[in-house]
């Protein structure tokens, strides 16, 4: 199970060109989807939102400002626009986050004053992003690219293919989610996009620094 794992790891890379031929089965993209779903977040805040693009219509304009996703938009099998939560929702005592603590974690009610305190506590004075509307976003979007990292390594694990994919215009991406796809960019922005589906070229070999170049002990 181990050497599998890392077999994984070795497997995933940055497909930049996928098969259009080969579509993944929703049992396997419902799995990587899951693999997103149960990531683990901040304070278990969970402020990610998975947008599925399947139309060709709205990958062909999506396409015109994702500079990054030239070869994966026309030829994936699916494609994920992940959303972060902006402040309006992830700020201390929003309906949100509330919401979360009683009904979603179930935490006790004499219990939800102190995780409540404690969230407040976080975002006011120890790492103090309360009153920035760019720390709240930023702070949120860490949390989706530990989602992120997940799907592309669930997928790797059942020989999906997957690319991240930051390379777009931010001001046009917003847009578009607004006017085609319904979002309230008062909540919601991207964080980061995602491809998945199959290799169609053999992939050069993985290259990384070596562990000792990355690591240190402390003993």
């Amino acid at each position: 199970m181990k050497n599998k794992f890392i077999d994984a790891m070795n497997f995933r890379h940055a497909c930049k060109q996928m098969d259009p031929s080969k579509k993944i089965s929703d049992e396997d993209f419902n799995t990587i989807l899951e693999s997103g779903r149960l990531s683990p977040s901040s304070f278990g805040t969970e402020p990610w939102k998975f947008l599925v693009i399947q139309n060709e219509s709205l990958r062909e304009k999506l396409k015109e400002f994702t500079w990054g996703a030239q070869g994966t938009l026309p030829s994936a099998s699916h494609y994920v626009i992940i959303l972060a939560r902006k402040k309006k929702t992830m700020i201390h005592g929003s309906e949100y986050i509330m919401n979360l603590f009683r009904k979603v974690h179930n935490i006790p009610e004499e219990m939800v004053k102190i995780r409540s305190n404690f969230y407040t506590n976080f975002q006011e004075k120890d790492f103090a992003i309360a009153s920035s509307e760019d720390k709240m976003f930023s702070w949120a979007c860490r949390q989706t690219y530990i989602a992120l990292a997940n799907m592309m390594t669930g997928a790797a694990y059942i020989g999906v293919d997957s690319c991240p994919i930051e390379g777009y215009k931010k001001r046009e991406a917003t847009q578009f989610i607004k006017d085609e796809l319904g979002v309230d960019t008062d909540i919601f922005d991207i964080s980061v996009m995602a491809a998945f589906g199959y290799r169609i070229n053999e992939q050069n070999p993985k290259t990384r620094q070596d562990m000792d170049t990355v690591t240190t002990w402390y003993r």
